[in-house]
């Protein structure tokens, strides 16, 4: 049946208020308080509502009925595991110390003032409220369900903080609350101390000494006064203000303070006036919000039922089971939550190829208790509560459950022990559907068991023909043989010892049980000879009956003894399986790090390799360059020494070339110039620069040098300058770019095509170059430059600046 649309709001889920609220217009209302009380339902609200904080939630536990809308029930159980899970974030949360303040706001919207401590209490509560909603508000990915309740909280920080500025935790109204109570309590504070003053100075005079009776002051209806002997209150003027019980003790105010007492009495109406007068804005201010706080103490409620169930799940180790709006009622490992101790757990399945199981077995063996497991955790499922059973149990929604559990027999009302099951078996079948749990606890007993056996049949046949799942519990022979028999309904038992003939309380699904009734009186002490007695009445079926059960059950033992066995041997050889796979990915893991560690190992080398090798070539350039300087200085001593020889000695030396000397400044291209240092003879090539530097032409090498190194020189007239002498050297330069660009070249061809690429624009007589080697991994810009910084054609290098390439190029001074 669908769930009326009485939420409220489209924008959020129906809250614990809606749902209590709504409950009783679901057919869910068919689970009457008698099946309710029967499956203890009562017991699991009071356990629970233990672990809520405050009032409001408590009621929240205690109102809670079963419901049959599947959306909602899931929900419900979603905030459920949202809280669990928020434990796990957040150990220490709570709704802190939230009080239900929704009559106290409700007399203040009646513009009532409230006393201090209530405004107090409306504190602690927005405060918690504000906590809680500042806490789920950084959760709300993690826990969108709980989000969405408290989301809808309403803060208000202001009335917080002025009732936290005006009144102290404990009720006290502060002298901070306004500025004139401040002044009022000082000059209270002033005129009362000066009035103990004078009355303490009454007292100690030597007349006052005389009629006081006793060394303190008191107070009587608002007026410090002092204790006189009665016999001498005539003694001292003033106002009688109280008489003792003996009459021997006048409390009397002395003329002298009563100004004082007068004035007193009136700053403490006023002060009075003035509190009333906060607390009265205070209260208006609280009256003006009373639907948002209202709505705040709802809210915290409802977030405090969903940490209770949260406690409670963690208490009894309780889950959430699936909800489904259709077949079979799966429990797994399931407890009944109100059993003391160790319980034996519980798995059983009902509704896939049969809605009917029938449970035997013998007497004090868990029957009645696997009847009321199975009802009481649907009951809790269907509140939107956690269940102590595994995850995998799966619950379908009910729209009834219904139970006959129990002897109702009653003498007042003449109801026999059969007269109450068959009423209550009345009303199940009058009020129960097709989507009904019916459970039923001794089908047919308390009559004659013929006549019994045959109203069971009757009646479990009605159900199956309904389709209504049930369970009953039963000792007869004849339900057995009819579950058996009967497609749609199922055998299962509680099982026993067969040693020791003692339950234990393992359901067993598909094979019946035994009652073991003779076995069990034994045990209770019957006598022997009466147990024998009762065995030779049992007719021959029952008796063989009953010997193939325990035969069965014998035989159900070791075949469970042989899963149990085989399963774990499975489970050893699973286990040593993936022993064995985890030590096989183990080893394939580490024969991949050794081979990744060879590897950067060997590349590691290589790159040294590389660069020992890169270092050694650029020694032997170097040695070698320096070998073909001092070959080439040599060479250009011996020409120095030729033209000092006898053969030269008809060519004039410098300061005897013939000629007249010429300004500098007039050199033109083609002049002939006496360079001074070199001793040699060059061509002009270009005009002097900016910097005063031209190209000479010398032999077949260009240089550049400045005036100051040239002399210009004019031959006689009708003769030439002598030629100079060169030494020839095949200095063919290739027609070289200001780029050399190395993108895309393997390691062992950098250097020998960088090297060649020096040589070249070097003997051209390049300045600057720049060499294009890109980003990629850096290799190759790191070749170049190990290249360059032991390279002897190289004066510096620098990584290209904005607009050259950055550290994709480096620039290259020679």
């Amino acid at each position: 049946m669908n769930a009326p649309t009485r939420w409220g709001t489209a924008c959020r889920a129906p809250t614990c208020c809606d749902i209590l609220s709504t409950t009783l217009n679901y057919k869910v209302a068919a689970v009457d308080d008698k099946s309710l009380e029967m499956l203890e339902f009562p017991k699991i609200k009071k356990i629970l509502a233990g672990y809520t904080s405050f009032s409001a939630s408590r009621q929240l536990a205690l109102s809670l009925q079963p419901s049959s809308n599947s959306a909602m029930i899931s929900q419900l159980l979603k905030q459920s595991a949202e809280a669990r899970h928020l434990f796990t974030l957040e150990p220490d949360f709570s709704i802190r110390g939230a009080l239900d303040v929704r009559e106290i706001a409700q007399l203040a919207a009646r513009s009532k003032m409230l006393e201090p401590q209530a405004l107090v209490n409306i504190q602690i509560t927005l405060a918690a409220a504000r906590y809680v909603r500042n806490v789920l508000r950084k959760l709300a990915k993690e826990l969108p369900s709980l989000w969405e309740i408290t989301d809808h909280i309403v803060e208000l920080p202001s009335l917080e903080t002025e009732i936290g500025r005006c009144i102290t935790p404990a009720g006290e109204i502060m002298d901070s609350a306004s500025a004139k109570l401040g002044d009022l309590r000082h000059r209270l504070k002033a005129t009362r101390q000066q009035l103990l003053d004078r009355l303490e100075a009454i007292m100690r005079s030597p007349r006052g000494k005389r009629f006081i009776q006793a060394s303190f002051i008191a107070e009587r209806e608002g007026r410090y006064v002092i204790p006189v002997k009665s016999e001498s209150r005539k003694e001292i003027k003033g106002i009688v203000h109280d008489i003792s019980n003996t009459g021997a003790t006048a409390f009397v105010e002395p003329w002298a303070t009563v100004e004082m007492g007068n004035e007193l009495r009136e700053l403490t109406i006023e002060e009075k006036h003035e509190v009333e007068r906060i607390l009265l804005e205070l209260s208006t201010e609280v009256g003006a919000h009373e639907a948002e706080i209202s709505q705040d103490v709802e809210l915290l409620a409802e977030m405090d039922l969903i940490l209770a169930k949260a406690r409670y799940a963690g208490k009894v180790k309780a889950t959430e089971p699936l909800i489904t709006t259709g077949g079979a009622l799966r429990l797994v490992n399931a407890r009944h939550p109100l059993l003391k101790g160790k319980a034996v757990p519980l798995s059983v399945e009902i509704g896939q190829d049969y809605s009917i199981l029938v449970i035997t077995g013998p007497n004090t063996g868990g029957k009645t208790v696997a009847l009321k497991t199975i009802g009481l955790l649907t009951l809790m499922a269907q509140a939107g509560m956690p269940i102590p059973a595994s995850e995998e149990s799966c619950i379908p929604i009910f729209d009834g459950v219904f139970s006959d559990i129990g002897d109702e027999q009653s003498i007042e009302a003449t109801l026999s022990t059969f007269s109450s099951h068959m009423g209550n078996i009345v009303r199940i079948i009058g009020a129960s559907t097709e989507k009904s749990l019916v459970l039923l606890d001794e089908l047919g007993t308390s009559t004659d068991p013929n006549e019994g056996a045959a109203l069971a049949r009757a009646i479990l046949r009605h159900f199956l023909s309904r389709k209504t799942m049930a369970v009953a519990t039963t000792h007869f022979s004849d339900l057995k043989i009819f579950a058996h028999t009967t497609p749609g309904l199922r055998n299962a038992s509680l099982d026993f010892d067969p040693v020791t003939l003692a339950p234990t309380y393992h359901l067993t699904m598909g094979i019946p049980g035994g009652s073991n009734a003779l076995a069990i009186a034994s045990q209770l002490g019957l006598p022997p000879e009466i147990i024998s007695a009762a065995r030779e009445m049992l007719s021959r079926g029952t008796q063989e009956i009953e010997e193939l059960l325990r035969d069965m059950m014998s035989e159900k033992q070791r075949m469970e003894t042989l899963r149990s066995t085989l399963e774990k041997e499975t489970n050893e050889a699973e286990r040593l399986r993936s022993r064995l796979e985890r030590e096989r990915k183990e080893m394939k893991e580490r024969e991949h790090s050794l081979l990744r560690e060879t590897r950067e190992r060997l590349a590691e080398q290589a790159d040294e390799l590389q660069r020992q090798i890169r270092d050694t070539a650029a020694e032997l350039k170097k040695a070698k360059s320096q070998e073909s300087i001092e070959q080439a200085k040599k060479a250009l001593a011996a020409v120095r020494e030729q033209l000092k020889s006898e053969k030269w000695k008809a060519e004039p030396a410098r300061e005897e070339v013939p000629g007249e000397a010429v300004e500098e400044r007039k050199i033109a291209v083609d002049d002939r110039v006496w360079l001074r240092d070199m001793e040699l003879w060059g061509d002009v090539l270009s005009l002097p620069d900016s910097e005063g530097q031209f190209e000479v032409q010398v032999g077949q090498t260009r240089l550049r040098l400045n005036l100051d190194n040239v002399e210009k020189v004019m031959p006689p007239t009708g003769k030439a300058l002598p030629l100079s002498h060169t030494v020839k050297k095949d200095l063919s330069p290739k027609l070289r770019s200001y780029e050399l660009d190395l993108r895309g070249k393997r390691a062992e061809e950098v250097e020998p095509e960088l090297d060649s690429y020096l040589n070249d624009v070097s003997v051209a007589n390049f300045r600057e170059v720049r060499i294009i080697h890109g980003f990629g991994t850096g290799v190759v810009r790191q070749i170049v430059r190990d290249i360059l910084a032991s390279h002897p054609l190289v004066k510096s290098f620098r990584p290209g600046g904005k607009g050259e390439g950055g550290d994709g190029v480096t620039v290259v001074e020679l």
